[in-house]
């Protein structure tokens, strides 16, 4: 990202009490890390919705966008600028704001907003073209989604 650009950053729906975060970090944690993302392939970005969903609507675009049946963390959508937009990126993450609740549990040390933020991040990491079709891909994509989750948890 250019020096001084700023990535527009929405986000939409709302965070049950249950993950412990508001609206408003999750869209700065989002703006962190696209940060992180578009600096990591050079890209320009304009502008990303973050959509915070829950089991129904995850499975249904889970469905339509990826023909895969069964609700998932997260889904991304990239789109081109069209014209007169100036070029670069446009984009859509949809988190699943239950997968995040059950999942969290599982895993030590870890609060539902957490496991929330992570889906965040490894959005914005498929964004910026990280695959995670093959297990080299998953876990080049699980180290730097954690780097940039502990960066914004330890941020000054």
């Amino acid at each position: 990202m250019a020096r001084g650009a700023k990535i527009r950053i929405e986000v939409h729906g709302t965070t049950p009490k249950a993950l412990g975060i508001a609206k408003g970090e999750v869209r700065a944690a989002a703006e962190f890390f696209a940060g992180l993302s578009s600096s990591r392939v050079g890209g320009t970005w304009h502008e990303v919705v973050v959509h915070l969903v829950h089991d129904a609507e995850s499975e249904m675009l889970h469905r339509e966008v990826m023909g895969l049946e069964g609700s998932t963390d997260v889904i991304t959508q990239a789109y081109d600028a069209i014209p007169p937009e100036p070029p670069g990126l446009l984009g859509e993450v949809f988190v699943n704001v239950d997968q995040a609740l059950r999942a969290a549990p599982r895993r030590r040390g870890w609060s539902p907003a957490r496991e929330l933020l992570l889906y965040v991040a490894h959005g914005m990491d498929h964004l910026s073209g990280a695959d995670d079709h093959d297990e080299a891909g998953y876990l080049a994509m699980r180290r730097r989604e954690l780097r940039w989750c502990n960066l914004w948890r330890n941020r000054v």
